[in-house]
């Protein structure tokens, strides 16, 4: 397969992820630090698996190293950034500007990374965008005057997954896409395990209801955020970062659609009713918006 439908399959199964996760969080888990030790406990795995099998390269260099810690580093602290707005903001203000970060990353990877993208592919990454950006958001009263401390963390959070892209892209020219893969997920359980890993969070995990279920359902739904990844890292290491972010990006297009799925096949799944019928119609262009500038990334 070529590196943009890589792209696709790896946005639509961390989609799928952000489904699972939402219903978790929200249905399953009596506390975001539970949800995080389960999610540390699970990735450690794969993660340790994956070093044995995929060792570092003989003779890495320390900068490259470095890069691919720093990436993983900054690639938590964004998803914490957005996770932390979550409690305190409407999920569907914070989406849509945290899904701006396709063009951080294509504006830093022509100058650091040398990458050159046509005029077609500049109007694919705004388009992409664009449409991830409607998809997300909704009419809220009162959200005028939302820009402010929110706003600013969420750029923040936009600006360091940029980052993190533009550097795994640097130190793919160094190791491969398991590499940078186990590398952030060590960052990623180190963070995590110094945030959850606490007595009383270990006792909430044990006396969880249906553990057994629940359990089982974050161990598979961490599989498919780990075949999802992989293959993100995969697109990276043979094409444009800033193209793989775009596709990525649209990952607005996958959740809503998955949740729409899920509502009517499993009503209280989610906590999300069904859109009015003026929010379908807003959706439906912003949905052909994605495909077109996914399309033309195809094309080009």
């Amino acid at each position: 397969m070529d590196w943009a439908t890589i792209a696709v399959l790896g946005t639509m199964a961390i989609g799928l992820v952000n489904i699972i996760d939402s219903h978790l969080v929200s249905r399953r888990m009596p506390s975001f630090s539970a949800f995080l030790l389960a999610v540390a406990a699970f990735i450690s795995i794969p993660t340790l698996g994956l070093m044995s099998f995929f060792p570092l390269p003989p003779g890495l260099e320390s900068w490259p190293l470095l890069v691919a810690l720093g990436s993983g580093l900054l690639r938590t602290i964004s998803i914490l950034i957005l996770l932390y707005i979550y409690k305190t903001e409407e999920v569907s203000q914070a989406i849509p500007v945290f899904h701006t970060f396709p063009v951080f990353v294509a504006l830093l990877a022509v100058p650091l990374l040398g990458e050159t993208l046509s005029g077609w592919q500049w109007l694919a990454v705004w388009i992409v965008v664009a449409g991830a950006v409607i998809i997300s958001a909704r009419r809220i009263p009162g959200a005028a005057n939302w820009l402010g401390r929110p706003f600013w963390l969420l750029t923040a959070a936009s600006l360091l997954m940029a980052l993190a892209d533009v550097g795994s892209k640097y130190a793919l020219g160094y190791v491969s896409f398991w590499n940078i893969y186990w590398l952030g997920s060590l960052i990623t359980i180190a963070v995590f395990l110094a945030i959850s890993l606490r007595p009383p969070i270990v006792r909430q995990l044990l006396a969880l209801p249906r553990r057994k279920a629940t359990m089982s359902l974050v161990a598979a739904n961490e599989l498919v955020a780990v075949i999802g990844i992989l293959m993100i890292f995969r697109a990276m290491e043979s094409g444009p970062v800033s193209l793989v972010a775009t596709i990525n990006g649209s990952r607005p297009l996958f959740v809503l659609i998955l949740a729409l799925l899920l509502s009517r096949l499993a009503p209280g799944f989610l906590l999300e009713g069904q859109p009015a019928a003026t929010g379908l119609s807003r959706r439906l262009i912003a949905t052909l918006m994605i495909v077109g500038g996914i399309t033309i990334i195809y094309a080009t």
